[in-house]
């Protein structure tokens, strides 16, 4: 299993830009897809180039939220490929869903918690005042789950856990903890279960650093460029 970050506003390589948002290719089980889109569609499309990635290779397109710095590139994506499936919250505009539904190969509309194909899981949506999926892959016995914002909190991603009766080997993605104070950072971190962590995008900096201190050696590095192989 392969996590190529395609667009963050940490800046991993140096030979790409780097913008506000996150969006990240995964290929597993056979399958190539690509979590969020960023907030730029042609730096998306230039960073994916410059990583050795055609989008004409997607086979999914796993949208987490609405949020302009997560759809920015959709557009794009569409344009290089419309042979897709394309996985969207239900708290997308209604007007949006309804265009997308004549622009790509299909489109699935998520609310609650839905096993999208063998080994893949949409959490449902969970928050209110911005309701956020986030995606899990199933692999040996093992979840390893891709958030955007977070927005709803961690308690999402041990929840659907329990369920599925599985251990969190690895979660990816924006923790949206930025504007928290350092108390209730701890508290939110404590509650993780999982081995290994790419925490990044909106997670803020002091979160990064005590995720870091907790996780040692089983953190893993974000930030545009990044390549994180199982």
């Amino acid at each position: 299993m392969t996590f190529k970050i395609l667009f963050d506003n940490y800046n991993y390589d140096k030979n790409l830009q780097s913008l506000w948002g996150f969006s990240s290719l995964i290929k597993v089980h056979n399958k190539t897809i690509l979590f969020d889109t960023g907030s730029n569609g042609r730096v998306l499309l230039k960073n994916a180039k410059k990583m050795g990635v055609n989008f004409k290779d997607i086979d999914i397109v796993f949208i987490s939220h609405s949020h302009w710095d997560h759809i920015g590139g959709l557009d794009t994506v569409i344009e290089e490929n419309p042979d897709i499936l394309l996985i969207v919250p239900s708290s997308l505009s209604k007007h949006l869903i309804k265009d997308l539904k004549t622009l790509v190969k299909e489109v699935m509309v998520i609310n609650q918690f839905t096993q999208l194909t063998d080994h893949l899981y949409s959490t449902g949506l969970a928050g209110d005042d911005m309701p956020e999926q986030s995606l899990i892959i199933e692999k040996n016995g093992e979840l390893y789950v891709i958030g955007g914002c977070s927005h709803p909190g961690i308690d999402t991603f041990e929840s659907i856990a329990k369920t599925l009766q599985k251990p969190i080997k690895y979660t990816i993605g924006g923790f949206h903890m930025m504007y928290k104070k350092e108390k209730d950072i701890l508290n939110t971190i404590s509650k993780l279960s999982c081995e290994y962590i790419t925490a990044t995008h909106c997670t803020g900096d002091l979160a990064i650093k005590l995720i870091k201190e907790k996780y040692q050696n089983k953190f893993i590095e974000g930030g545009v460029g990044k390549i994180i192989t199982f």
